[in-house]
């Protein structure tokens, strides 16, 4: 008998996971529903739906604590599992200065840092440091809390946004000024059961909006955020595209990841009697092969499942399961040959104010190619063969090949055929790894 899944999310990363799922022999119909609803709404659609295991795609609900509902609820002991961290242990996502502290305490490299909540004394401390300087909002952001400020007055203005006009609300009542970390960024997306760790192909993201210093200069012209003055910041945005695996991390440089960072956080975790279950995620600096944190985040990353699920040659259904019932041990991960390039389309003016309810063309003939596919991340579909924008990220492109570089081409070419008015991409993913 096969087993039915719910996902909370309804985005490309959701999709992703759905698409991975359905290999499994052991999957059946697989459910989706809004990371909007309450907590008891999800139980409920849960129950309904009968879904052996619920997978919760954004960190929003798990740093609100839907596991810890869920399992007091008794779900757990119902049938109904769920793959995700308590809110404690989601905590390393949910604030900044929580997952800091967490690693000065356990010497998990990362950059200097300060913390403030007072706009006069980060102002004057800002004004006594060098640029480049990275202002971090504490709170949750979707994945644009995070401002590289290249000149001190760009870090002044993040400072007064957060600070001093309240613009950020919540997420920004405290921040963090850290030293800008040289390097390359990979992301490292790994598995955990609360002891045992299984890292995933490594990945590459991209997070600002923007290519080139012309196109950031248009932005701003055209009204964009003053917080963005320095034109080499350029907004940054939940991702514009990624790929995998990412040549920066070595077989040399993996071991240290896990020597010297994710071994550290799972057990530390576990010293701290908040164990982490799901899915674990390092944002990383690398420089002359010494990695750093930048952040972590406690759920797949998104684009990078898109990247990383099709490389998974492992039943994600069957790992899934193993985290939550702390049988990890009894898996080690197969990674297919070859390579994954996704490239995110984006409704014009994103991460700023955007239009909705474009028509999409071009849609049935990327179905028709191969090893090229289009995940729906935030479209409608108000009748037969008409698709329309609904969000800022809307279509994730992604092109698989033997290597990085017929992956790149695989997702361009697929791009190429998808079409709407102001639509935008950036035509670069991916090159960093072509130029290594």
């Amino acid at each position: 008998m096969k087993d039915n899944i719910l996902i909370v999310g309804e985005g490309g990363r959701e999709e992703a996971l759905a698409i991975k799922l359905r290999e499994s022999p052991d999957v059946g119909p697989i459910y989706h529903c809004s990371a909007d609803l309450t907590h008891a709404e999800i139980m409920n659609l849960a129950r309904a739906h009968d879904a052996r295991l619920t997978v919760v795609g954004p960190e929003g609900p798990l740093v609100n604590g839907i596991v810890d509902d869920w399992c007091a609820a008794g779900m757990d002991r119902q049938g109904h599992l769920i793959f995700g961290p308590t809110k404690a242990a989601a905590q390393l996502e949910g604030s900044k200065v929580v997952a800091k502290e967490f690693m000065v305490r356990h010497n998990i490299p990362t950059a200097p840092y300060e913390v403030f909540d007072d706009y006069k004394t980060a102002l004057e401390y800002v004004m006594n440091r060098k640029a480049p300087l990275v202002v971090k909002l504490d709170g949750l952001a979707s994945g644009k809390g995070s401002f590289v400020c290249y000149g001190l007055g760009a870090a002044l203005d993040c400072v007064y946004s957060a600070l001093g006009e309240k613009r950020f609300g919540a997420a920004g009542e405290r921040i963090i000024v850290e030293d800008f970390m040289q390097g390359e960024e990979a992301s490292i997306l790994a598995l955990v059961d609360g002891a045992d760790i299984l890292p995933l192909v490594p990945s590459q993201d991209h997070k600002p909006a923007f290519e080139t210093e012309e196109d950031r200069a248009r932005w701003l012209a055209a009204g964009g955020d003053s917080a963005y003055r320095d034109k080499r910041a350029g907004p940054n945005t939940g991702g514009m595209g990624a790929y995998a695996p990412a040549p920066i991390v070595t077989p040399q440089v993996m071991a240290r990841v896990m020597r010297k960072i994710l071994v550290p956080t799972v057990h530390g975790m576990a010293e701290e009697k908040m164990p982490f279950k799901g899915c674990l995620y390092a944002g990383l600096m690398i420089e002359k092969n010494e990695p750093r944190v930048v952040e972590f985040n406690v759920r797949f990353g998104d684009p990078e499942a898109q990247v990383v699920l099709p490389l998974l040659g492992h039943d994600l259904y069957h790992l899934l399961l193993a985290c939550v019932q702390d049988q990890l041990q009894n898996y080690t991960i197969k990674k297919k040959k070859g390579a994954a390039c996704c490239v995110v389309m984006a409704s014009g003016g994103y991460p700023g104010s955007y239009e909705t309810g474009k028509l999409i063309t071009g849609l049935d003939v990327v179905r028709d190619m191969d090893h090229v596919r289009a995940i729906h991340a935030a479209t409608k579909h108000p009748g037969v063969g008409r698709v329309l924008t609904n969000g800022g990220r809307v279509l994730d492109v992604v092109g698989l090949g033997e290597d990085i570089a017929q992956a790149v081409e695989r997702a361009y070419r697929g791009v190429e055929q998808i079409h709407w008015e102001r639509e935008y991409h950036r035509t670069d993913i991916g090159q960093r790894a072509l130029r290594d």
